[in-house]
């Protein structure tokens, strides 16, 4: 609620605004200028562009997404000068707060319109230049970030090779509709650390938190979507391994005294300084993987092949699995063969660690059917990853659920609204979205549940949830080890590949520059 009065009053305070600029232009001799102009949609921008004197190509970049919100803060920045308002804070003043500004210039008797054909030239120093175009490109920046688009890179090869690991990806939030920041004290620009800190400093002060709000978009969330989102088992984390180990893996593995305590905690055969911080949903790191179930599905894997509502789904094309490549001599060199598959130097090995020609590795169904074609490979054949004791490593972290990454489920999918029966047994499925995502205190005394302190047998779910997995289903940190992701985790759906280079040999990878992420 208080997003969307946020909302009507930067729209109400911008015309009102407008109709009192309108209105003194009208008085100093604008002809065909009337205050009620700045009520009709459209018509009004091209009133604005007229009384600030700019010229048509105007018009044009206040329709192109993005460029409009950059034409819109200078257009503020334009209307201050036709009144003679040249100060470098006023200005910053009106870029920030144009709701108020407008108004407050075109209300305030002292200020009178000028022409810009009879404005006398105002001269600023270097120094004042720099200052105004940096305030101006950081305030459409955040603006920009924060509601239509922002880029990420591809930090690991869980998305190969569908999304490489040097992809620069354009993420649209606009898709699925702004989220608005529940932390708005932030640096500027920075995600969640300070730069130069070694991930030690948090970039943002958590004195207002603002509740989950998300305004309207294009469309819902799809299945098979490449979607961007908050970490949901990063709700805590440990400073020393940051996103790269999950924080509630640690203590389930070495215990909370010796995560929670330890001032220095081995990281790769070093001794990392350590602290545990709490983020907030918004300044939890981003992930990146498609979407394969949606809310109110159930879902299972079976023999590595997905079934949602018991129907087989096809697996995107480019997809992962893990598989063992015999080669036909031990003389061949199996990089410059992998390499031209496409196959990334740290992502095969050796099984037997001698000098056996054989390698394992992630294929696509194409990547394996070239390797079948080639003379010198003797076999690809696909490896199951072995069962055993998943309950420490597998969502749901429980006893009795002994799934494995291939076979996996059945597993019910919570939608908004929908009520599930409550046990001890499925609790562990459920027990996170209850009291981490939807902020209820449970607890369990023998057979008996309780949620914030009343016994209960059921719970009706609050938001959506989904279900996401990486396209390399063998080297991927998704859902099968953390479980579902909320809808206010969602930050934005992955568009175009806006450049690319290849992390082995450093080259651009200029077929998939521009490219549409399918």
């Amino acid at each position: 609620m208080i997003y969307n009065f946020l909302l009507v009053i930067y729209f109400v305070g911008c015309i009102a605004g407008l109709w009192f600029v309108f209105r003194k232009a009208q008085t100093a001799g604008v002809a065909g200028v009337k205050p009620w102009m700045a009520l009709v949609p459209f018509y009004n921008i091209v009133v604005w562009i007229k009384i600030c004197g700019k010229k048509w190509p105007w018009y044009i970049y206040f329709l192109i997404p993005a460029i409009n919100v950059f034409t819109f803060l200078l257009m503020v920045v334009e209307t201050a000068k036709v009144f003679k308002r040249n100060s470098f804070w006023e200005q910053t003043f009106a870029v920030i707060f144009p709701w108020l500004y407008l108004p407050w210039l075109g209300l305030n008797p002292k200020y009178e319109y000028t022409n810009p054909d009879e404005l006398e030239p105002y001269k600023v120093g270097k120094v004042r230049d720099w200052l105004d175009a940096i305030v101006f490109a950081l305030v459409a920046a955040v603006i920009i970030r924060g509601n239509i688009f922002e880029f990420y890179k591809i930090p690991s090869s869980s998305m190969e090779k569908s999304l490489l690991v040097g992809d620069y990806l354009m993420v649209s939030k606009i898709t699925y509709g702004p989220r608005m920041a529940m932390t708005p004290l932030s640096f500027p620009l920075v995600h969640n650390v300070m730069p130069f800190s070694g991930g030690q400093t948090e970039s943002y002060l958590k004195w207002i938190k603002l509740p989950y709000h998300r305004y309207p978009g294009l469309r819902k969330v799809k299945r098979y979507d490449a979607v961007v989102f908050n970490y949901p088992d990063g709700d805590t984390m440990c400073t020393a391994w940051q996103s790269n180990r999950s924080y509630h893996d640690l203590v389930r593995e070495e215990g909370y005294d010796a995560i929670n305590n330890a001032k220095y905690l081995p990281v790769n055969g070093r001794m990392v300084r350590n602290h545990i911080r709490v983020r907030p949903v918004d300044k939890r790191e981003n992930f990146i993987k498609r979407c394969i179930g949606l809310p109110g599905e159930k879902l299972e894997i079976r023999d590595q092949a997905v079934y949602i509502d018991g129907q087989l789904i096809e697996k995107p094309v480019e997809s992962q699995v893990t598989y063992a490549v015999c080669f036909s001599s031990a003389k061949t060199d199996p990089h410059k063969i992998l390499r031209e598959v496409g196959v990334s130097d740290e992502d095969y090995y050796n099984a037997l660690n001698s000098d056996t020609p054989m390698l394992i590795m992630p294929l696509s169904t194409p990547m394996v059917e070239t390797l079948h074609a080639r003379k010198e490979i003797k076999s690809v054949e696909r490896l199951l990853l072995p069962s055993g004791d998943s309950s420490m490593t597998l969502f749901p972290h429980a006893a009795g659920y002994n799934w494995t990454v291939d076979e996996f489920g059945p597993i019910l999918i919570p939608k908004a609204g929908t009520t599930v029966k409550l046990t001890v047994d499925n609790l562990p499925l459920y027990r996170r979205i209850i009291e981490v995502f939807e902020n209820h205190k449970l607890d369990v005394r023998g057979n008996q549940i309780l949620i914030d302190g009343q016994p209960a047998d059921s719970y009706t779910f609050k938001m959506d949830y989904y279900w996401m997995m990486g396209d390399n289903r063998h080297n991927s940190a998704d859902s099968r080890y953390w479980g579902f992701v909320p809808e206010d985790h969602i930050v934005g759906v992955a568009s175009f590949i806006m450049f690319s280079r290849n992390a082995d040999t450093g080259k651009i990878r200029w077929n998939r520059l521009f490219k549409k992420v399918k």
